[in-house]
């Protein structure tokens, strides 16, 4: 781990592509519903998955910016959008996670074109692990641009820093590997100089709110927060939460099948389409 954050800010690592540190998956229980909710909402277009019939992939233009599953019933878990990181081990992370007081729920096992498994940190925040055990075909995202970033609401950001820093094996001196500094009192990881997400202390174990309780926060960039935090009220999403910040403005939605996201304008995050 390093120091505060200095200089300038860096751009955000892209979670899509053959050189993403990770990959952002909805589960939830009605695969057509979700497909029309955020391809109206985000502009998004889809394509069948090869895990069967109840998967399929998310594109903006060409490019893979997440994967949705109509798997949240079959896996008895809530309908939610979770982050899988890139390992290039999958049998020794889930090793890591189980010895470091976390639990891995299902897996590893084959999962696309690699093996993952579904976890928890040892808070509760629900995260995968990903092996790639095939090429990647699909092209990355843009230099600058990022589909998607993360932030993890947890209880104790520095705790939680070591516990995926040594599941993840950050600081390596790998290429592609992770970087962990500090920014005012959040946690903030980088990679190959690029930031990936953000990790926040506050959150409360067990609290009944979503958005108290440890887990991990998908934010999507879009335009236009306004237009289209519209778009998803009336297509049967809600409002959970809109904030303006120094960049911009960010808004906290649940999808109609009860999926929590944030979409947000802050510059650095643009995106093309109709959000």
């Amino acid at each position: 781990m390093t120091g505060s954050h200095q200089g300038k800010a860096s751009t955000p690592a892209p979670l899509t592509g053959s050189a993403a540190p990770c990959w952002v998956n909805l589960m939830t229980r009605d695969l057509g519903a979700a497909q029309e909710f955020y391809g109206t909402v985000l502009g998004w277009t889809f394509r069948p998955g090869k895990l069967g019939q109840e998967f399929s992939v998310a594109r903006r233009g060409d490019v893979p910016v997440a994967g949705i599953g109509a798997v949240a019933t079959a896996y008895r878990v809530a309908v939610a959008w979770t982050p899988y990181f890139s390992v290039p081990d999958a049998d020794a992370a889930a090793s890591r996670i189980r010895e470091r007081s976390g639990t891995v729920a299902v897996g590893p096992m084959a999962l696309g074109k690699g093996r993952g498994a579904l976890a928890a940190d040892r808070d509760g925040a629900v995260f995968g692990i990903w092996e790639r055990t095939e090429p990647a075909t699909s092209p990355p995202a843009p230099d600058g641009h990022s589909h998607a970033w993360l932030r993890l609401h947890t209880r104790n950001a520095f705790d939680a820093a070591i516990f995926y820093g040594q599941v993840l094996d950050w600081a390596s001196g790998r290429p592609g590997g992770c970087e962990v500094s500090y920014e005012g009192d959040e946690v903030i990881v980088e990679c190959d100089g690029r930031r990936l997400f953000r990790i926040s202390s506050g959150a409360v174990e067990a609290a009944p709110d979503p958005l108290v309780r440890p887990h991990w926060q998908v934010h999507f960039p879009v335009t236009d927060v306004a237009a289209t935090v519209a778009t998803a009220r009336e297509h049967g999403g809600s409002l959970v939460e809109q904030r303006v910040l120094a960049q911009g403005a960010e808004a906290t939605l649940l999808d109609p099948d009860g999926g929590l996201f944030t979409v947000t304008d802050v510059p650095g995050l643009a995106a093309d389409g109709p959000g």
